[in-house]
């Protein structure tokens, strides 16, 4: 099997970018990435429960990997939600399927995004693990739309190793993640 594009430029330029720009020497002492979660809600599956079984199905074809359903944890009475109700759908990609759908995600799903200007920079947690949220699930091409008439929204969290933020920054930036231009601040003339 051969490996992905985006895997094969990680090791050739983004490797040596990020050991230059980091003034390290040891290739096991770099940021990598580790895993990516893909997260959908189906807040409507209290009451229609083929909800839940659309979104898996529609994970799954564009994820490549089949998702596990999510189950309530405690009943909420206010929500109609009881213990152990299926809410919801995920799915962690590691190595192969991680670096294509990474390069998926960046080349062909999110230039559809209507009125993309870039990710929001300032999406990480303190620890290099970096979050996005989408509002429709239709960006990915592998979707058909007569078959998927619903929108639905996911979260997609990036799980490096990168020390800091600004290490995991570096490296999604490297891998092609379109980061919005921090615009400089207008000074207020009096």
């Amino acid at each position: 099997m051969s490996k992905p594009r985006l895997q094969e430029q990680y090791e050739k330029e983004v490797l040596p970018a990020l050991a230059e720009k980091l003034g390290r020497k040891n290739p096991m002492n770099l940021p990598r990435l580790r895993k990516i979660v893909v997260n959908m809600g189906v807040g409507t599956a209290v009451t229609e429960k083929k909800h839940v079984d659309e979104a898996a199905e529609a994970m799954s074809e564009f994820t490549g990997q089949r998702p596990m359903i999510c189950r309530a944890r405690k009943s909420v009475a206010s929500f109609k939600l009881r213990e152990g109700m299926p809410i919801g759908v995920k799915v962690t990609l590691r190595r192969q399927r991680m670096y294509e759908f990474l390069d998926r995600l960046v080349s062909l799903a999110l230039p559809q995004v209507r009125d993309f200007r870039g990710v929001n920079p300032k999406s990480f947690d303190g620890n290099g693990n970096y979050t996005m949220g989408l509002s429709e699930q239709m960006v990915f091409p592998e979707l058909n739309p007569d078959k998927y008439t619903r929108q639905q929204g996911m979260d997609i969290t990036f799980v490096t190793t990168g020390a800091t933020d600004d290490e995991a920054r570096e490296l999604l930036a490297l891998l092609g993640m379109p980061f919005q231009r921090e615009e400089p601040k207008k000074q207020k003339t009096a």
